[in-house]
């Protein structure tokens, strides 16, 4: 009895359950429909232009032993691709393409729909030409006005690095990450608006990972997943902000994997944001993470005082104000948390200067930041910090300054040095006078060498953040 097309790929399906995992099968090999069969050749009907691309990269071989040992010799497969243009319908004919992977073998037929199909923009923008394509970028956002500091200079450079040549670097893709309100986004899109600037022959976008999944689930109900991907794949320079929230969305870290994975192998740039770095990102396949960790991963940290007071700087001289520099040095000192709260206590200043009709002096700035921060009971010292640091660690203030290389007195002194560049207004030579006489580099390393384990060691931060609750209910 003559086998029927469903009855020769059910064959081949066992086959090929035997030769990939489960979630390739899954993804790769249920889909797909066996169509008809006319004499060696059997046609079968797989969802989209991407979907057969990707067969073709990645499983041609398997595909190709497998209809041979069920068919014989001379057996040939025919996709039969579906495409949706868009008005909803399609008008396919036959090509001839080669095999990607051996030459020598016979040629697969398809059936894809003619050149006249347009693919549906997500952004709603008629047309596919690349001129259409909005940015979606904020102008605002650039380097101009990024103001650099110890807390971002590796992002910040390896930004204009890509901004300069984009899919060109090592930096690829490049990962941006930090908490809320550091700079993350207007970093992302400095380099967005500097290359669509720059490079007008690339096609840049920015899009939040929200807006990424909603395009996606409603490309879903429409059935043009096709053209979802597509008009994503034809993105020079695609910028992705707050990636942890694909975390647990299944189908969309798929597609964005798919989508990265070809701009990323056709030389096209990914810049990535987060608040977290990809070992610390939760609820994501490892297959993306490990792509997260191709390029280069930089953070964005909390700017120290100096980064502080070059930011107010910046901002008055855009706004046309004057402070005076008590004023901008206590405000730069008092706001010790992210870009934005400092920003918001700079307009609440004015605001109030401008309602009030009175001058922004130091005592104004000490009003109406209270509503801000706690305000400082008594002076914070070096002296200060090095006594609540050795009682947390029970040790005598002279080990501090002394030249012992123990590890826990390092790791005491490099704390109180830590804390004491961040909580008060002393210079870093001053800093190491308190230390037995140590030098600025001495109070630049040990600062760093804070900063670094508190990234890769959970108890070292925990102690580190213990130490520091104790500084602000003593001297907040």
């Amino acid at each position: 009895m003559t086998s029927t097309h469903q009855e020769i790929w059910e064959k081949c399906l066992a086959i090929i359950k035997d030769n990939v995992n489960t979630q390739s099968f899954k993804t790769w090999f249920d889909p797909i429909v066996p169509v008809k069969l006319e004499g060696k050749i059997l046609t079968i009907q797989v969802p989209s232009l991407f979907f057969f691309e990707w067969l073709e990269e990645h499983y041609v071989s398997l595909l190709k032993k497998t209809i041979k040992k069920e068919m014989g010799p001379g057996a040939k497969l025919e996709y039969n691709i579906i495409v949706e243009n868009s008005s909803g319908g399609t008008k396919p004919h036959t090509i001839k393409v080669p095999t990607q992977r051996n030459k020598s073998d016979d040629d697969l037929e398809i059936s894809i729909p003619t050149s006249g199909t347009s693919i549906k923009n997500p952004f709603i923008i008629p047309g596919i030409k690349k001129v259409n394509v909005d940015s979606q970028l904020n102008a605002a956002y650039s380097f101009s006005n990024f103001i650099e500091g110890d807390c971002n200079r590796l992002a910040r450079s390896a930004g204009q690095a890509v901004a300069a040549r984009p899919g060109g670097t090592s930096f690829n893709p490049l990962f941006i990450y930090g908490g809320v309100g550091l700079g993350k986004t207007h970093l992302a899109q400095a380099i967005g608006n500097q290359v669509k600037e720059n490079l007008k022959n690339k096609t840049v976008l920015y899009i939040t990972s929200e807006k990424f999944t909603s395009q996606f689930v409603e490309s879903i109900k429409n059935n043009s997943i096709n053209d979802f991907v597509n008009f994503y794949q034809l993105i020079d320079l695609l910028i992705v902000d707050d990636v942890q929230f694909f975390a647990n969305k299944d189908k969309t870290q798929d597609i964005f994997f798919h989508i990265f994975n070809h701009l990323q192998q056709n030389g096209k740039q990914l810049v990535l944001t987060s608040d977290r770095p990809p070992k610390d990102l939760q609820g994501l396949e490892e297959r993306l993470l490990s792509r997260f960790k191709w390029g280069l991963s930089a953070d964005i940290q909390i700017p120290d005082f100096e980064t502080r007071y070059a930011i107010m700087e910046h901002k008055m001289y855009a706004d046309g104000i004057e402070l005076s520099k008590d004023v901008i040095e206590y405000v730069a000192y008092t706001m010790t948390g992210n870009v934005r709260e400092l920003e918001g206590a700079l307009i609440s200043l004015l605001a109030h200067s401008s309602l009030t009709r009175k001058e922004i002096d130091l005592q104004l700035a000490k009003d109406i930041l209270k509503n801000f921060v706690k305000q400082t009971t008594k002076e914070l010292t070096i002296e200060h910090i090095q006594k609540l640091v050795c009682d947390h660690f029970e040790m005598p203030v002279d080990l501090l300054k002394s030249k012992t290389r123990k590890r826990h007195i390092v790791q005491a002194r490099q704390i109180s040095m830590y804390f004491a560049k961040n909580f008060t207004r002393s210079s870093l030579s001053n800093i190491g006078k308190h230390f037995g006489g140590r030098d600025h580099s001495t109070v630049i390393h040990a600062c760093q060498t804070v900063q670094d384990l508190m990234q890769t060691d959970t108890r070292f931060k925990n102690k580190v953040i213990e130490l520091e609750k104790l500084i602000n209910v003593n001297f907040k």
